[in-house]
């Protein structure tokens, strides 16, 4: 199957508009809910936290659309420009809920791209790969917290956006990248 790499050409036209609370997250990645005892996934009422991968990386996704199946993946280079333009548009409480409905009241209040092996996501128990945009939601809506994040309906974060093709890559890169991907293993 082809792979194609997603870029942002135009910042004002290309990027990440909001994120979607969803059930079954492309990127393979579950959130985690912030106990204040430890470090789990839990529902804790005083601080309504989550904290999960927005977009990892090299992670093949598979698409199915007009132009037929496909996998598409972002580089570093681009999962940071994404991280950096979402918040410089200022698009913190742009969120959806199973990428239909606009929610209020959860909003992101830290975002950052991990760097090395010691980064605070690996404190929260998440193992992600480095290059990873990683969000903490602050979720003030009681309907989102209670209906969704503790009756188990969403366990990860979905990005919503527009973005260019770089190129189709070959089938020998395609084929490379993908186990590439494979081998990581989200890691």
């Amino acid at each position: 199957m082809r792979i194609v790499e997603f870029i942002i050409e135009d910042e004002e036209v290309n990027g990440v508009d909001a994120i979607s609370f969803v059930e079954h997250p492309a990127i393979e990645s579950n959130f985690v809910a912030l106990s204040k005892e430890k470090v789990k996934f839990a529902k804790d009422e005083e601080r309504r936290m989550i904290i999960g991968a927005a977009l990892m990386p090299d992670k093949p996704i598979y698409r199915s659309g007009e132009e037929g199946e496909y996998y598409a993946l972002f580089s570093k280079k681009t999962v940071a420009q994404c991280a950096h333009r979402y918040l410089k548009q200022s698009l913190q409480a742009e969120t959806t809920l199973d990428h239909e409905d606009k929610v209020e009241g959860v909003t992101v209040v830290e975002s950052w791209i991990k760097e090395s092996e010691n980064d605070k996501s690996v404190h929260f128990g998440l193992d992600l790969p480095i290059g990873t945009w990683v969000v903490m939601y602050k979720v003030d809506n009681d309907t989102i917290w209670n209906d969704e994040v503790k009756a188990g309906k969403v366990f990860g974060l979905s990005i919503e956006g527009f973005f260019q093709d770089k190129k189709k890559l070959s089938k020998e890169e395609s084929i490379l990248s993908a186990l590439k991907g494979l081998i990581k293993g989200g890691k």
